[in-house]
């Protein structure tokens, strides 16, 4: 066996781990129904202003991606983005929800919308930056 590190990684190098690992996953967890979708806002012109790209795993809602432009900031877009993906979800069959942001993003508007802090990860990505996980115990 050859251990090598490699500069970039591909998409097949990606696929053949994933692959494996799903395969391993699967004798204990069912991920046939997990999935992603995406929550949009275009203006008039077809300009997206912000957006939401969630992950469903089993019975949680995972806020992978979440942005708002600068010019639609403070109108409460993203309130209604978080909304609109967590009504998806519930109808997908989500119980919870989780989210994760860095101490310069979104941990007060997350609050806000009722997530809850779990934990946080001090110095992460770099020194006097943390990264807060925080859930919503109950989608309804």
């Amino acid at each position: 066996m050859k251990l090598t590190v490699v500069p970039e990684v591909t998409d097949t190098d990606r696929e053949a781990l994933f692959k494996g690992l799903r395969a391993y996953n699967s004798q204990f967890i069912e991920t046939g129904d997990w999935g992603q979708f995406g929550v949009y806002a275009r203006n008039d012109t077809g300009d997206m202003m912000g957006g939401l790209i969630a992950s469903r795993k089993g019975l949680w809602l995972c806020i992978d991606y979440l942005w708002v432009s600068d010019a639609a900031r403070g109108a409460g877009l993203g309130s209604q983005l978080v909304a609109m993906a967590e009504q998806e979800a519930v109808q997908q069959g989500c119980r919870h929800a989780l989210v994760d942001t860095l101490s310069v993003q979104a941990r007060p508007f997350y609050e806000k919308q009722g997530y809850l802090l779990q934990m946080s990860l001090p110095d992460f990505p770099e020194p006097g930056i943390q990264r807060h996980y925080l859930t919503k115990p109950e989608l309804k």
